[in-house]
């Protein structure tokens, strides 16, 4: 189905199951913005109180370490790593904590907090080299490629159009005390910073709205989708109960009508069963019935009857029954086991007919 076919906005049904599915607008932009301006935040807040520490933990180390025999003991080793890991978290954990804290909001913010399980589920799809490959070198990561540059040069330029301007100054202060110069040059990296932070906000907010932009296009429908749905919709739970009962007894009957045409069916042995077709006009053989337990039983069965081998290879079984769905060719790295199994299913035909 052409996309320029799909010109209706998404309905409230399709984006419940999208964001089932963890399809939702969020931008890493924004998120990264946020967190770089908690952490700059942070160190305005606690700078004075980190310098402090630090100082503090420097000099009672250089005194710990002014006795060697002391310090190399086992007291003396503990008492170092006490209070430099003391420092450590004394330090640096407020400023961790506003990171995380803002790291958490700016996702719920674009969210909202509605967990998904699906997303994290493994999927066997997601490793197929020929999507992969798609995916290395399509046009949406052409895209993000443009996007990532553009956002280099932009926080490049501010930063340079802070920093040339300061350069004089700098030049000039090569005779100013040490504390004088440490308050300026503070002074001088917390503005720069101020300045990219801002920047790389802006940039954040704009990346969210173009992700929101493509997230709403990628779930646009067409107007027969639309009039599906609303038909659905505007049927009693009861008849909608009964049409899809109807719609899985004939798809069902549909997939069993297809086992006596299969090469071969791979089982679990009891509980998945796999039946597979290659004739040659696809480039891969195809999956044309699977299921589990009482399925799989009658999948059996069918196959008995019909004379389609039965070949018990569990790992295999699973595999396809988890990644690939009816009427679908399987993956590329399946395709080593599955050509095991039909060579196992020729060789024996071939025997059978020479003995016959």
């Amino acid at each position: 189905m052409a996309d320029h076919d799909k010109t209706e906005k998404p309905t409230a049904k399709k984006k419940r199951e999208a964001r089932k599915q963890g399809q939702v607008a969020k931008s890493t932009d924004l998120n990264g913005s946020v967190v770089l301006v908690a952490g700059l935040i942070g160190i305005m807040a606690f700078g004075p109180s980190i310098v402090s520490g630090v100082a503090d933990s420097m000099r009672s180390t250089f005194q710990e370490i002014s006795n060697p025999a002391d310090a190399t003991s086992t007291a003396g080793l503990h008492a170092l790593f006490s209070a430099a890991l003391h420092t450590l978290l004394g330090t640096l954990a407020p400023i961790a904590g506003m990171c995380l804290a803002a790291a958490v909001i700016v996702n719920v913010a674009q969210v909202s907090f509605k967990p998904s399980i699906t997303a994290i589920k493994p999927n066997f799809k997601k490793i197929n080299p020929v999507t992969g490959f798609r995916n290395l070198f399509g046009i949406r990561v052409a895209t993000e490629g443009l996007k990532a540059i553009t956002k280099v040069a932009v926080v490049g330029v501010v930063v340079a159009m802070a920093l040339l301007p300061q350069l004089t100054s700098l030049g000039a202060s090569v005779d100013t005390p040490a504390a004088a110069l440490g308050v300026l040059i503070n002074s001088s990296v917390m503005g720069i910073a101020e300045r990219a932070a801002i920047a790389y906000v802006l940039i954040g907010i704009l990346d969210y709205a173009y992700q929101r932009y493509r997230h709403n296009k990628g779930l646009k429908m067409t107007k027969q989708e639309v009039k599906e749905e609303t038909r659905q919709y505007a049927l009693p739970p009861e008849v909608r109960g009964a049409i899809r009962r109807r719609q899985i007894q004939a798809s069902r009957a549909r997939m069993m009508a297809a086992i006596p045409q299969a090469d071969v069916v791979v089982t679990n042995p009891t509980h998945f069963a796999v039946a597979l077709s290659y004739d040659g006009s696809h480039p891969a053989p195809i999956v044309v019935a699977k299921g589990q337990d009482l399925v799989a039983k009658q999948i059996r069965r069918i196959a008995e009857e019909s004379g389609v081998p039965i070949v018990p290879d569990p790992p295999l079984a699973r595999s396809l029954h988890s990644s690939v769905e009816i009427g679908q060719m399987i993956p590329a790295e399946l395709y080593a086991a599955v050509a095991q199994v039909l060579a196992f299913v020729y060789r024996m035909a071939g025997r059978r007919k020479a003995t016959a």
